[in-house]
Parts: C-alpha cells; structure tokens; sequence
C-alpha cells in the first residue's frame, strides 16, 4: 500500500482547527466526482482506487483545493481509513463520488454529534435521484426495532451506510476502520458491531439530509448481491459464534447469490479467521433482533 504518487510527497493534513472534513473514495468515476466535488462545504481528502481515467490530473486541474490521495492498487474501502487519518478531524464525512451532504446539514450533523458525546455514527437521511425519493433503507433505519436510547439522537443502529454517515474520529480508529478483508462493498457491519461491542452508539438522524445520484458507472444488481454476501460472511467468520456462522451460512447456500458470495469469500476465510473476535451476547442479541431471529 503505498498512498501518494511517486512524484508526490504525502501532503500535509487538514488544518487542526477544521472540525470535519468530508472523505471521497473513488475509482474511474472521474466525470462524477468533477461534478460532485464543488457541493461540499468542508475539506475534502479525496482517496483515488488506482484509477486509469485521468482522475487525479483531473480533480487536482479542476480543484486544487482537494487533498488528493493516490494508491497504486484498489482497496476498496479501506481507502476511507487512509483518507480519515489523513485529514486529522474530529470528524469526518463519507461520500462516495455520486453523493454529497445538503447544505448546511453537515454542520449541522456535526453540532448533534458533539451533543451526544457516545454517537460513534451518525447516518442521514438519503434522498436518491433528482426526485429526491428516500432511500427504502433509511425507512427501515427509521422503523429500527432497537428504538431509540435516551443518550442517542435517534433510533440505534447495528450498520450504517457509508456514503451518508459522519463518523467520530476516535471511535472509527479505535476499532482499526475499514478493514482490508471485507474490503467492498458491505463493508459497514463489521465497524458498526464493533462500535457497539466497544460501547459506542449509532443513530439514525432524520434532521440531516445526503443526496445520492446514483452513477451510471455501477456493478450490476446481481453481482453486487453476491459481494454483499461475500461480506456478510466474512463478517460473521470474524465477528459471530460458530452456531450463527452457520445458520447464516446455510441461507446463503439456499440462493444463488448467497452461493456466489460463498465461493467469494473462500479465498478470504483464513485472513478472517486470523481476526477473529466474536461479539458479546447483547450486540449478538441486537443482531437477531434486526434480522427477525428471536431465538
């Protein structure tokens, strides 16, 4: 792993006065992220996957105020925790290269994290397309059946969606990130589990808005699919007890996507297991909970 290009040294970090800084990992989206770099109203630190479509020239021509990153091979989403102890913040914003926070709202979101000084995660409502329609996930978030705990700003959460969270700088580094197994996408659950096992809380926050503009540069629904079991596995291998890794894993063998992501995952399975650390029984017992499960 090697960030920074070879003509480049590393650039300095986000001015230490800077409450929040907004993350962008991006691959061969250079159109995309042109026109959604201007939308942020923090610092950005822009972590590039290897791409092969002039991003980098490009974004650094265009905004020159961009702290750019650039990786000699994709890692997923372990480029956002590059890009977070790049910028140095108390807390940093996800965006992916198609979405960006609505204005005012970060700040805002930043205001309600430091009211709530055990929110680890706080992820915004999402609207998608220039209809502006909510995303079905965030219903879903609204609707959580852990309810909502007194310290928290809104219902608790056992995941996040990475391209509209703010996230604690502290805790997000004390759980080691994004990891380098899980890499993409579903790459949340493992941070969100661990967040909670530390004692931190994750809420779901109506009041600030992110909008996603889906690209038209995307994996198709069934191989994405098969990723995100792909993930869920590996999460499990590294986080569950044997009992669920296998109740869980005998759903995937039941679809054929869960069958994809399996045959993903294999190769995976011993860097997994070499971080293995199960949850304790109550964020175990929230999990069930989330899934319908109240064995």
């Amino acid at each position: 792993m090697t960030p920074g290009s070879a003509e480049r040294p590393l650039p300095e970090p986000i001015s230490s006065g800077t409450d929040v800084a907004v993350v962008v990992v991006s691959r061969n989206r250079r159109d995309d992220l042109l026109a959604s770099l201007p939308r942020h109203e923090a610092p950005v630190v822009l972590v590039d996957n290897a791409s092969t479509d002039d991003t980098v020239a490009a974004v650094r021509a265009a905004h020159p105020s961009v702290t750019v990153l650039t990786l000699d091979r994709n890692m997923g989403a372990g480029a956002r925790t590059i890009g977070v102890a790049q910028a140095g913040t108390p807390f940093v914003a996800f965006a992916d290269d198609d979405s960006w926070w609505a204005p005012g709202d970060l700040a805002r979101a930043v205001v309600i994290m430091r009211a709530h000084p055990r929110l680890a995660v706080l992820n915004a409502r999402i609207l998608v397309g220039p209809e502006e329609l909510l995303d079905q996930v965030c219903a879903e978030m609204a609707a959580s059946p852990l309810g909502t705990e007194p310290d928290l700003p809104g219902p608790s959460l056992l995941g996040f969606v990475a391209c509209a969270a703010l996230v604690r700088t502290e805790a997000f580094s004390a759980v080691g990130g994004f990891d380098p197994v899980v890499r993409f996408p579903g790459e949340e659950e493992r941070v969100a589990i661990d967040l909670a096992a530390a004692g931190w809380g994750l809420a779901y926050v109506d009041e600030v808005t992110v909008h996603h503009h889906p690209s038209p540069r995307r994996e198709a629904p069934g191989r994405r699919q098969a990723a995100i079991w792909r993930s869920r596995l590996l999460t499990a291998v590294m986080r569950l007890p044997g009992p669920d890794v296998g109740r869980l894993l005998a759903r995937a063998l039941r679809s054929r996507r869960g069958v994809e992501g399996l045959l993903r995952a294999l190769p995976d399975v011993p860097a997994a297991l070499r971080r293995r650390n199960p949850v304790p029984a109550q964020v175990r017992a929230g999990l069930r909970l989330l899934a319908g499960d109240a064995a």
